[in-house]
């Protein structure tokens, strides 16, 4: 196999994982460009020694898509769950960006604080139902970090299994 596909879609899924955490990233589209490289330009194997299909590339990109439309949701849907407004999900972003200064605690902390400042200084709520608003939107944040990274992670795994 061509050393710079090799490169090329390793180098995909790497950046699709930090993608997974860095919001200026879409981590798991770039996860699927690597397996999209490996597909169309790759001639590797898996270990029984058989190449990517197209059904194999069609399942993930599916997952793909689902994975990076939840991470638009489920913030927002946590954050409301625990009674936040949607000055706590803008709060929560803001804080996540400022946040990215020093990562990873920043981003955390970013994110708790930037959603628990918003609900209490904009949305005139109270110290604790400003809290719960943060800690609703943090595992929001938490979970679609989390799911992305799974994805991404999975798709890494088979770059290299498919290196072959």
């Amino acid at each position: 196999m061509n050393t710079l596909i090799i490169i090329l879609a390793v180098l995909a899924g790497i950046i699709g994982i930090i993608g997974s955490v860095v919001p200026a990233l879409p981590g798991p589209p770039l996860s699927w460009i690597g397996l999209l490289i490996l597909y169309l330009w790759g001639s590797g194997t898996n270990g029984d020694g058989e190449p990517m299909t197209l059904k194999f590339l069609a399942i993930w990109l599916g997952i793909t898509i689902v994975v990076t439309i939840l991470d638009y949701f489920v913030p927002a849907y946590f954050t409301r769950l625990t009674g936040g407004s949607k000055l706590a999900g803008r709060g929560a972003i803001a804080g996540l960006i400022v946040g990215m200064i020093f990562p990873p605690v920043g981003i955390i902390l970013g994110t708790l604080l930037g959603a628990f400042l918003a609900e209490l200084l904009f949305d005139r709520k109270s110290g604790v139902d400003s809290a719960k608003s943060a800690f609703g939107a943090l595992l929001g944040f938490l979970f679609g970090t989390g799911i992305k990274l799974i994805a991404s992670g999975i798709m890494m795994y088979y770059i290299i299994v498919y290196l072959n």
